[in-house]
């Protein structure tokens, strides 16, 4: 089986570990992912957010071009192993020559400071897809609201996108850019969907009715986004799976598949792919590293799922939507 991913933060998470002095690559690690076992496992695709968490710096552009510099160092000492994408076509053509390929994005939309013209500099750069917020309000909106004493979150229902915001979203898609809806508000959502005519993705969420972190998507969403030809990238954070009180959180496998059912039964098979947050989530879940992902198809494959349906949420939804949108 073939495998797209949507979302891991590893290239920040390289980026910290080399802060601290420690000498770290991508090629291979101890990480959650890295070349050689995305190799194993038989990736065509993984998408490298440039994760930035505008609560810890007063520099997220400085920052995020820091993580692109790392990005692109990697890319090219590894560039017999996986090269760069922005578009389905050079997706194929690293496929045939025995490639992997890398789709390049960013999460957290305030790296642009509200400037369509670093937007559009960062699709020059290669960025083709923009989680709008992450944790914090900026230029283009609000995302919702993740508490410590809350352990679902609140949704944000006031505020949603800003007029700035609207100006990004018709640029984006002007582009040919991946528009992300993961993180955002509830009200920002359906700002978003107003606002566009493209197919949207939320590149690492789940569906609410099963797990009711306001991280994941309501019934209502999950429709949407189907309607739309948009896909949504299983997220294998524990906390965004299932929540089991006093008992600790514990992100199995049965958890992912009654997630991938369930957004099944409201939107179709069409709209589900894999997000799976690598590197950017606690390793208390059962699918701890990217050379899993084959057992992951097995176990789909076993709780029902036909062989059509695995290939189309493993990688086909996916590349179906990069040549629709890209």
């Amino acid at each position: 089986m073939k495998f797209i991913d949507m979302h891991c933060d590893t290239i920040a998470q390289i980026a910290q570990l080399r802060r601290q002095g420690k000498k770290i690559s991508l090629n291979q690690n101890e990480l959650q992912l890295d070349i050689r076992r995305m190799k194993e496992a038989n990736y065509i695709m993984q998408t490298f957010a440039l994760f930035i968490d505008k609560g810890t710096t007063d520099y997220p552009l400085e920052d995020c071009m820091e993580l692109l510099d790392l990005f692109y160092t990697e890319m090219e000492k590894n560039k017999d192993w996986i090269r760069v994408v922005t578009s389905a076509k050079q997706i194929e053509e690293n496929e045939r020559e025995g490639r992997m390929s890398a789709l390049l994005s960013i999460e957290e939309g305030g790296v642009c400071l509200g400037r369509t013209d670093l937007l559009r500099n960062f699709y020059r750069l290669g960025v083709r897809l923009i989680t709008l917020t992450w944790n914090y309000e900026n230029e283009i909106g609000f995302p919702n609201k993740v508490m410590e004493r809350t352990p679902f979150g609140m949704p944000e229902t006031v505020n949603g996108i800003k007029e700035v915001g609207i100006l990004f979203l018709e640029e984006m898609e002007q582009l040919g850019m991946l528009i992300d809806v993961s993180h955002l508000g509830d009200k920002g959502f359906y700002d978003v969907y107003k606002y566009t005519r493209k197919p949207l993705i939320a590149s690492h969420s789940n569906a609410r009715a099963i797990c009711g972190h306001v991280r994941n998507l309501t019934d209502d969403m999950i429709r949407m986004i189907a309607q739309r030809g948009g896909v949504i990238g299983i997220n294998f954070a524990a906390g965004f799976t299932q929540y089991v009180e006093k008992k600790g959180e514990m992100g199995t496998i049965d958890g992912l598949i009654q997630h991938m059912k369930h957004i099944a039964a409201i939107g179709g098979i069409d709209c589900i792919g894999f997000g799976s947050d690598f590197d950017g989530i606690p390793r208390i879940i059962e699918m701890d590293e990217c050379s899993m992902m084959p057992i992951l198809a097995h176990r789909m494959e076993k709780a029902g799922f036909s062989e059509e349906e695995v290939e189309k949420i493993c990688y086909k939804n996916m590349m179906r939507l990069i040549q629709e949108v890209l």
